[in-house]
């Protein structure tokens, strides 16, 4: 039997129900974890302790290079100091705040170590959300990157049960890295549970309300046993790079965890622009790299340019795309370029990783690809039923990975009969490939970014001249989607696009400034059932 570490026994109290839980599957012999677990050892230590220490594993401009070795000594300081100077127990909740920086990374493997709970934040969050997922989290520790300690302060001077702040990228004696220097390299790490709870990743859903999905330290390694080796087949001599924020399980998957299960290495870029990572993949002689489809296609002339693929004469060999989904022109557009066919995936927040996936020989043209080893998919109707083959449903989806809410009601509506219910419509054709056709719910998903259109609705609504609102998603070439806003004005407010700019400065200084809205058209009235209940429906029809 597990016997968890855990001293703050928050998150163990507030998992879901077990009748609640999804079915977890570990058919895969790789997924016969130990009942005593820490990924930091797997996923670190392992490789010291096999003498794999001086081996690259974190890159950034400037010409900063960690090995192995070096990353250990970071995390063991930091995690000293987190035990030694801020009182942290195993269990305890620590927010990470910072761009993709090496020191994150660090800050991360210091909390596995130490048995904490990573709570890892998008550096676009303003202090209203940040007070969310405070609260919700009961998170008591905080490390931040200096730059980003505005909305930190904000938040925290709203939320006392933040006790603890350590910001890092901070000169003052008061600072991290002073800090450390006073602390020892080595860290005995804390013997914990293989379901001990070690990541809370926040997805927004479609309520504008976070939700906390609590993910082990067995789901952690699960992620890396399953699609790395059977579909993105690295090795230790590949260089990993991408866009998406380590905060996104994406990201944290993509940029962290993938490669150093492999005992490869990550190249860390804080803007990851189209241009940015054109330019740095060369740079870095980067192989494999993971961003959304949005990146690809504004890429694929430049990689041509450039000549950044191995058939050109360049380094990148893989490339994963997730986050959205993939067009067939798209994929199309990015091969002509490149001669790389992508490696598209479905993952969820609630899920951790990629669980529906093709490699590079199987990719079928607006297919998604196939369950994933260690996953089982299909498509569900209503009353949970399988449909037949080419029938649109509702995705379901099980494995070792799985779906748990810390304490929220919105867990039924995502787990049913064992099954994940991703909020995804798919079909699944005859071959057992799985096909993409829609959201089942509310959320716009833009460039990547998963969207919730009450959030913004109720930002608008603060406005002096915004009398009602309603917020959609609508198709977008470049992005998949864009945020669109009708807005019914105050009596004495003119429309006209100075109003436009406004509001949209008004959105972006209030919550993260992608969920802003791109679009906004003027209604005297928005469409409305008798009973006063808003016909989204209506606001999607062509006009």
């Amino acid at each position: 039997m597990a016997v968890s570490a855990h001293i703050d026994t928050f998150a163990r109290e507030h998992l879901p129900p077990i009748e609640q839980q999804p079915e977890f599957i570990f058919e895969l012999p790789e997924l016969q974890f130990a009942a005593q677990l820490n990924c930091a050892t797997e996923l670190l230590d392992r490789h010291i302790d096999q003498g794999r220490g001086d081996r690259v594993c974190v890159r950034a401009p400037g010409g900063l290079l960690w090995s192995y070795a070096d990353l250990q000594e970071m995390a063991n300081r930091i995690a000293n100091v987190l035990v030694r100077d801020m009182g942290l127990v195993p269990g305890n909740r620590v927010l990470l705040r910072a761009a993709n920086k090496p020191m994150l990374v660090a800050c991360w493997f210091a909390v596995m170590k130490a048995g904490g709970i990573a709570v890892a934040t998008m550096p676009l969050l303003r202090a209203k959300e940040l007070v969310q997922i405070v609260e919700k989290g009961r998170v008591t520790h905080a490390l931040c990157d200096h730059a980003l300690r505005a909305e930190l302060d904000a938040a925290a001077t709203q939320s006392p049960v933040l006790t603890h702040t350590v910001f890092f990228d901070d000169a003052s004696l008061q600072g991290l890295e002073s800090r450390m220097a006073q602390q020892s390299s080595h860290f005995e790490n804390v013997a914990t549970a293989a379901d001990d709870t070690c990541l809370l990743a926040f997805t927004s859903g479609t309520t504008g309300q976070p939700k906390a999905t609590m993910h082990f330290h067995r789901d952690v390694m699960a992620s890396c046993v399953c699609f790395p080796p059977h579909v993105l087949r690295a090795t230790a001599d590949d260089v990993f790079i991408g866009s998406p924020p380590l905060a996104f399980t994406f990201g944290l998957g993509g940029l962290t965890l993938f490669p150093m299960s492999v005992g490869a290495s990550t190249v860390l870029v804080a803007k990851a622009s189209p241009n940015d990572l054109l330019e740095a993949i060369p740079a870095f002689g980067a192989t494999v790299l993971f961003t959304a489809p949005t990146s690809f296609r504004a890429m694929a002339a430049g990689a041509r340019d450039r000549a950044i693929s191995v058939p050109l004469g360049g380094t990148l060999r893989k490339c994963v795309s997730a986050g959205e989904a993939l067009p067939a022109a798209t994929r199309a557009l990015w091969y002509d370029a490149t001669s790389i066919e992508l490696i598209d995936g479905i993952g969820a927040t609630e899920m951790l990783h990629i669980f529906i996936a093709a490699d590079e020989d199987h990719a079928r043209p607006g297919a998604t690809g196939v369950a994933v080893p260690g996953y089982h998919a299909c498509v569900l109707d209503d009353r949970m039923q399988p449909v037949p083959a080419g029938t649109v449903g509702r995705l379901a989806v099980k494995g070792p990975t799985g779906c748990r809410y810390l304490d929220d009601a919105r867990q039924a509506n995502y787990v049913n009969g064992g099954w994940n219910l991703t909020g995804d419509a798919y079909f699944m054709d005859a071959d057992g490939y799985f096909h993409y056709q829609s959201r089942t719910d509310d959320m716009i998903v833009s460039a990547g970014y998963n969207i919730a259109s009450p959030e913004v609705e109720e930002t608008l609504l603060t406005h002096p001249a915004v009398a009602e609102c309603a917020v959609i998603g609508v198709a977008d070439e470049q992005r998949g989607q864009i945020v669109k806003a009708f807005v019914v004005l105050r009596p004495g407010h003119a429309t006209g696009d100075a109003l436009v700019r406004e509001l949209q400065d008004f959105v972006k200084a209030r919550i993260a400034p992608y969920k802003y809205p791109r679009a906004i058209e003027f209604r005297s009235a928005l469409p409305r059932t008798e009973t006063g209940k808003l016909q989204r429906f209506r606001l999607r029809a062509p006009a």
